[in-house]
């Protein structure tokens, strides 16, 4: 099994067994990221060793956070507000879900992107940028095939309100799961563009701090 599979399996198995609620959102991380790692060795994206690498400098960040807040050292803003939210609040396993997957797709995926291009974007052809721009929208195709699942075998099980959900909407609610996903992480590439277009360290932190205000605005929404 890799690595960080193995590493996401431990960290679920703890939680779950001290009643953490964390371990929804790593849970359907933990899905999410199997099934990208089946379709790169697949070969569904035209350049599978950059997407293998984005794939685990992505989850760098999200063990990165986690092992600061976990320490008592002061994690990103972001990720504060996700775990203290897990950690203090009752509230819907779909929240739970929503407020990681806030936290790790619109701030930790633009810094991802930004990570992965900024050190070959001039260099790349108008072609090749096309090509990274595919293959990160392909990623939305491996989410939406796996919604179903995460509804499933981890929202479902305990949430009795997720469950007239979707018995009421049928396959509607993962519709719109899915193109809410989709929809941020388009949002996620245009940020990192505008990123990679800064002209000072400066301007770059003035945008990331931006985004993080954005995903902080959001998270609360979302904990109420």
């Amino acid at each position: 099994m890799p690595p960080v599979l193995l590493q996401m399996d431990q960290y679920i198995q703890a939680w779950q067994q001290s009643d953490d609620q964390r371990h929804i959102f790593l849970s359907c991380y933990r899905m999410m990221t199997a099934n990208m790692l089946q379709a790169v060795e697949a070969n569904r994206f035209q350049d599978k060793e950059w997407v293998s690498k984005l794939l685990h400098h992505f989850a760098d960040y999200y063990f990165d956070a986690l092992a600061c807040f976990d320490c008592g050292e002061t994690a990103p803003p972001a990720w504060q507000q996700v775990h203290q939210y897990t950690r203090e609040d009752k509230l819907h396993r779909l929240q739970y879900l929503l407020l990681g997957v806030n936290a790790h797709i619109n701030y930790d995926l633009v810094l991802t992107l930004y990570d992965m291009l900024q050190p070959e974007w001039a260099s790349l052809t108008e072609a090749q940028r096309k090509i990274r721009h595919e293959d990160h929208q392909l990623v939305n195709e491996v989410i939406a095939h796996t919604i179903d699942a995460v509804q499933d075998e981890i929202i479902e099980r305990e949430d009795r309100f997720m469950a007239l959900i979707d018995r009421a909407f049928g396959r509607l609610d993962e519709y719109l799961l899915s193109r809410l996903i989709s929809s941020w992480r388009q949002d996620v590439w245009e940020k990192a563009q505008e990123m990679l277009l800064a002209e000072s360290p400066a301007e770059r932190e003035a945008l990331r701090r931006k985004v993080e205000a954005s995903v902080m605005r959001r998270g609360r929404l979302l904990g109420v």
